[in-house]
């Protein structure tokens, strides 16, 4: 026989309070699930008409104030800033950001007029991709070899040139015009230097030899200006 006191029952008005209590929980979780809801779905309305990358241009603009922040931070120290980040940079870091760059601007700089010469043409290649590949596909099932021309393929009346084809070489040819007019800047002419060409497309020309070779070719010019080059 258990010796523990019998526990009282509650009364009708107890039982009555206790559900009514409970009820309330009830009604209050669900104002607040409600108010929750209504809130996330103004924000993703917020979210969905901002622009793509919203997310992207925070990121770097809080990247922006926190570099000037930590730069500032190490100029009233005396401290140099960019050597102080590059103390941070692991090799591995370093490695990705070298590749990234690369994949991003393979142009590695003028070595060659060959070189130019090759780069350019990739460029131009790569808007010259058909439009038509199902027409591209016939083509080069009908003439087989003679598709890719080589140096012992006689072309002439083989191919027959459509209107688009030669819409779209002018247009590049337009596009090639119109972007080295955009770049070619007149410069002011100076009296004082010395005159070693015979027209403006000339002088350019020599600016850029200069440029590259000047210093290798100094004293070669300047012996043949004395006429004391052997």
């Amino acid at each position: 026989m258990s010796s523990e006191p019998a526990v009282p029952k509650k009364t009708f008005a107890e039982q009555q309070a206790d559900r009514m209590k409970r009820l309330k929980e009830l009604h209050r979780m669900r104002n607040e699930a409600r108010t929750h809801n209504h809130q996330e779905v103004v924000a993703e309305n917020a979210r969905n008409n901002m622009p793509q990358n919203w997310e992207a241009r925070k990121r770097k603009a809080e990247w922006i104030l926190n570099d000037q922040k930590e730069r500032e931070e190490a100029a009233e120290k005396g401290e140099d800033y960019d050597r102080l980040k590059l103390l941070n940079v692991t090799a591995v870091d370093a490695e990705k950001l070298e590749r990234k760059k690369k994949k991003k601007n393979p142009d590695v700089g003028f070595s060659d007029f060959e070189a130019a010469t090759h780069r350019q043409y990739n460029r131009l290649v790569k808007n010259m991709a058909p439009k038509d590949m199902e027409w591209y596909e016939e083509q080069k099932q009908k003439y087989g070899d003679a598709f890719y021309a080589g140096p012992n393929t006689i072309v002439h009346g083989l191919h027959q040139d459509r209107p688009e084809a030669v819409d779209n070489l002018v247009k590049s040819v337009e596009d090639q015009i119109s972007k080295r007019n955009k770049f070619s800047r007149r410069r002011m002419h100076n009296d004082d230097a010395d005159i070693d060409y015979i027209n403006e497309r000339n002088a350019k020309f020599n600016k850029k030899l200069d440029r590259f070779y000047g210093e290798h070719t100094a004293e070669i010019k300047q012996n043949l200006e004395r006429g004391t080059a052997v």
